[in-house]
């Protein structure tokens, strides 16, 4: 199957056959994302775990401070062209779970909403995990991802295992208590990395994620 026409700023893209869906990234911007970014983090369902109910102008600084870390990349995620979920890929020795846990430098971490509700319980969580992991694996020194997941989130958790990721332990973070879990690039491979993805591009230059 020929999958759709892209827009050139997507960093990544991928054809899911069994959603039969586009997925893809791009990097957050301020201008397009911050309105978009605030009303997601208001919402019910990602208010429990984010806990970033912060006024509009508190947020635009937050933003931008997270647009301009170089150990971090902020991602809108799209489901044929249409934006619904945030990911944050970043450098795990740079971020505050390397004092929970050793990392090397190449190291990646993921944090992840759901935007719209619409879009829960309808099985995209899955391959949207499968599609930022690949994505993260493109770097070529990369061999291993994090995250940390709250550990009232039940659902994420499942759907981390899914594609290959392992429970290490439990830790307490300071807004949360977590689960940190890890996918080596073998485990992912082993899962079925792109679970019945056809990529179509991926331009990720190795930078911030």
């Amino acid at each position: 199957m020929t999958g759709p026409t892209f827009p050139s700023d997507y960093d990544y893209r991928t054809y899911n056959e069994r959603l039969e869906k586009l997925i893809a990234f791009r990097q957050v911007s301020l201008e397009r994302d911050l309105e978009r970014l605030h009303a997601w983090l208001n919402a019910e369902h990602v208010l429990p775990y984010w806990q970033l109910n912060d006024p509009l102008p508190t947020f635009r600084a937050e933003l931008v401070e997270k647009i301009e870390d170089e150990h971090l990349a902020p991602y809108i995620g799209y489901l044929d062209h249409v934006p619904m979920s945030y990911w944050e890929c970043y450098w795990a020795a740079d971020d505050v779970i390397a004092d929970y846990c050793e990392t090397n430098a190449a190291d990646q971490g993921i944090h992840l909403l759901i935007g719209p509700a619409e879009y829960l319980g309808r099985g995209y969580a899955e391959p949207l995990v499968r599609a930022v992991t690949e994505m993260q694996f493109c770097h070529p020194e990369t061999d291993r991802i994090l995250t940390e997941p709250d550990v009232r989130n039940e659902t994420v958790i499942h759907v981390f295992e899914k594609c290959g990721f392992e429970p290490l332990r439990e830790i307490e973070l300071p807004e949360k208590d977590a689960l940190l879990m890890a996918c080596e690039r073998a485990q992912f491979q082993q899962h079925g990395s792109s679970g019945n993805e056809t990529r179509v591009s991926a331009d990720t230059g190795g930078d911030g994620q």
